[in-house]
């Protein structure tokens, strides 16, 4: 797939290691539609590509998508050396995303840590929608990060609050913080949700992952309802070059959004 070439329309600074692109198609043919949960790679001219999972409204105006990149290598310093008017690469969307329908009629509990709520950000626009929000009988969010000033979206943050439940926790706090302090499982194990009526999408670093998964059957949901997003290193995008595989699966491929009955056994194996 020949990369289409993408406009930076808005550069945001979420925080001083994560930054979001608001991209519009400068040709005929833009992306397809996204599903929430499904990435692109993103093509820095001179650098290289990279997956970056799409972090925008679902049905945005044609052509337009974000991203929210956190900057850890060459290729993300050179997207984020970029500025508004600039260009780049993009070849999209891949994988399998949030099983939303899976969600419809029940209790969806979302729960993310640092970075991992880039990929859940559009399965919350998608429920915040007037024409969704009778599919899900309450949903909740948990996001958790090492600081106050590492947290994604502050501003949507504040607003989704007077929406849905928001519960926000960090490791180290600082004077001005009056939310949760600790890792997000405290306060997801003494949440009041519907643990036989419910569904759970999780993102986030695996470590965050595993405990609140154990926190989540503890609870008694089921473990086919549970999902989860995982990430690896992705070259290709369609599972041909072998970098992301995770035991039998491809993450560009097969995921990156997996059900957690079907990986359980490969998420335990600690460096896989």
């Amino acid at each position: 797939m020949i990369p289409a070439i993408y406009r930076i329309d808005r550069r945001l600074i979420e925080h001083p290691g994560a930054f979001t692109l608001h991209l519009s198609a400068t040709g005929a043919l833009p992306l397809q539609p996204f599903e929430p949960g499904q990435f692109n790679m993103l093509y820095a001219f001179g650098a290289g590509e990279v997956a970056i999972s799409l972090s925008g409204r679902q049905r945005e105006t044609e052509g337009q998508i974000a991203h929210t990149i956190y900057t850890r290598g060459a290729v993300t310093a050179a997207l984020g050396r970029l500025r508004e008017g600039d260009q780049l690469g993009v070849r999209g969307p891949f994988g399998q995303g949030w099983p939303l329908g899976e969600a419809e009629g029940k209790e969806l509990l979302v729960i993310a840590g640092g970075l991992g709520l880039a990929p859940l950000r559009p399965v919350i626009y998608h429920l915040l929608g007037q024409a969704r929000a009778s599919l899900i009988p309450r949903f909740q969010l948990f996001y958790g990060a090492r600081r106050p000033g590492e947290m994604l979206y502050v501003p949507e943050l504040q607003a989704w609050s007077r929406q849905m439940d928001v519960t926000l926790s960090v490791d180290h706090a600082d004077s001005a913080w009056s939310d949760h302090v600790g890792v997000i499982t405290k306060p997801l194990s003494a949440a009041e949700f519907d643990a036989e009526n419910c569904v759970a999408f999780l993102c986030g670093p695996e470590l965050m992952m595993r405990f609140s998964i154990q926190v989540l059957l503890e609870r008694g949901v089921s473990p086919e309802s549970i999902y989860i997003s995982m990430e690896r290193n992705m070259k290709c995008g369609t599972g041909l070059c072998g970098h992301c595989q995770w035991g039998p699966n491809f993450v560009c491929k097969d995921g990156p959004v997996f059900r957690y009955a079907d990986v359980r056994h490969w998420l335990g194996i600690r460096s896989l």
